[in-house]
Parts: C-alpha cells; structure tokens; sequence
C-alpha cells in the first residue's frame, strides 16, 4: 500500500455505516489497514435501529476494494472485555495500533428538556458517546505510549462546543468528549501520542454510507422536511457530508498533522462561529 497512511493500522468505532463508514474508506485510500468495529445489533433504550452486521461487512468490502487489510469486529464500546479483546485482537492481526477513531455514538434518546430525560436514558447516552471513547482509548492507548508514536481521533459534534434544545444528554456528552480529548492530549504530549476532537456540523444521510443521524435529530424533535429544516441553519446553506469530516479524520491521523494535539477541530460550515 501506498498513500499518507501507508505502513499505518487503523481501529475505528461505529464502523457499520456513516461517518464511521467515510473514515473507514477514506483511511483505505490512504493507506492504512483497519480495525473495524461496530455493536451490529439493536441497543435497548435507543429508538432507532443500529447498524449491522451486513452493513458492517460492506464496510470492511469497501476498503478491501481499495488495498487495505481489514479486521472486522463486533464490539459493543460499553462491554470492557469485549473492548479489550478487539484492541488484543488488533494487534495479534497487525502488530500495532497507529490510530483510533472514536467514532461509536448514539444521537437520542432525546426531544425533551433536561429534567424529563430519565435515568436509563441518560445513563445509556454518556455510558457510549462518552464513557465508550474513554473504555477503547484506555484499552488502545498503552501500546501506543510504548512506542511512542500515535494519534486518537475522538469523533464530537458541534454539540459540544454549543448547546441545543430538548438534547440535553447528548450535548453533555459530546461536551464531556471535547474535555476528555484536551485532557488525554496534556497528558500523552510528552510521549508523542497525539489526541484531538472533531466537531462535524449537521452532516447529509447519504445512501452510499447509509447513515441516519440526521433523520434521528429531526424524528426527536417531530420536523417532517429536516433536510430543508437543516440547511436554513447553515451559514453556507449546505450540508455537511461525511466524507468532509473522514477527510479532516485522515489528517488528523497523518504525521502532516504532527504538532496538532488537545486542539477542537469544526467541520460545520461556519454553524458554530454565530
């Protein structure tokens, strides 16, 4: 393999389809061997279907497409041991771990103001949009530490560099994601383990990367035509695509972005410079 990640493993979360699905093909093309993981099964307490696990084999079909060796693993990021099995599992298959995408999250349980939200739905939002980022870094990270070299990419939202509406567990979680990330970065700089946060804006359901994370914010708060509804918002009336935040992830990953650690990257079309 050839390209700006050659020689690179990649472990990335919430692999089945959308944004995790952009990075996935987007790290192959640039070289990288992947590390796929997804839950691939329903979650209780969350509305809305999870991805698959034949959505998450047509992942792992579309980097091999493009060159690269995959492992593909189902993984559910609130299970420690399941955790820790894949990161071992990861380099039994490629020897290292370069680069961990934290990408696993879920956008509702949502739609109500703060203290209707119950305990379970709370519980379950943090437990993977922000507990989950922390239990794969913990498992991933030493290795890295050992060698000196790595780069985590935790995946956030604008949610968590503003507040929304009727989203209160979410936002906290994604706030708490930005901490952790800045955090981990303080403490990894001396030993050349970089971590940053990506803040993607309100990113387009595309039928290629069979994401719904839009539809889902828009079912939460009953808005029939969400994808108009959306791009009114946006400075640059246009929506954001995955693939715009998986080529921002690239970077991130790549030795280009060398000196780059503890920084909140948006990719959000201006939304968050109101």
């Amino acid at each position: 393999m050839t390209g700006r990640l050659a020689t690179k493993t990649a472990l990335i979360t919430g692999a089945a389809r959308g944004i995790g699905r952009a990075c996935a093909v987007a790290l192959a093309e640039a070289g990288a061997d992947l590390v796929l993981a997804d839950i691939a099964e329903d979650i209780a307490g969350v509305p809305y279907p999870m991805g698959s696990v034949s959505q998450l084999d047509h992942t792992a079909a579309l980097c091999r497409e493009r060159g690269a060796a995959v492992l593909a693993a189902r993984m559910d990021v609130r299970d420690p041991d399941q955790v820790r099995r894949v990161a071992a599992d990861a380099v039994a298959r490629f020897g290292r771990v370069d680069v961990l995408v934290n990408n696993a999250g879920i956008v509702t349980p949502a739609g109500k103001v703060t203290h209707e939200v119950c305990e379970s739905e709370w519980q379950v939002m943090l437990d993977i949009d922000l507990t989950g980022a922390w239990r794969v870094t913990a498992a991933v990270v030493p290795a890295m530490l050992e060698r000196r070299s790595g780069s985590v990419v935790n995946i956030a939202s604008t949610a968590g560099t503003v507040g929304y509406r009727h989203f209160a567990a979410y936002v906290a979680a994604k706030h708490g994601l930005i901490g952790l990330s800045r955090a981990s970065a303080l403490d990894y700089a001396p030993h050349g383990v970089r971590v940053n946060a990506l803040c993607p804006g309100s990113v387009r359901d595309t039928p290629a990367l069979e994401g719904r994370m839009l539809a889902e914010i828009a079912n939460a708060l009953g808005v029939s035509d969400h994808e108009r509804e959306f791009v009114q918002q946006q400075p640059t009336n246009r929506l954001v695509e995955a693939t715009d935040v998986a080529s921002a992830a690239v970077w991130l990953a790549s030795d280009e972005a060398r000196h780059v650690t503890g920084s909140v990257i948006t990719v959000d079309g201006a939304f968050s410079a109101r």
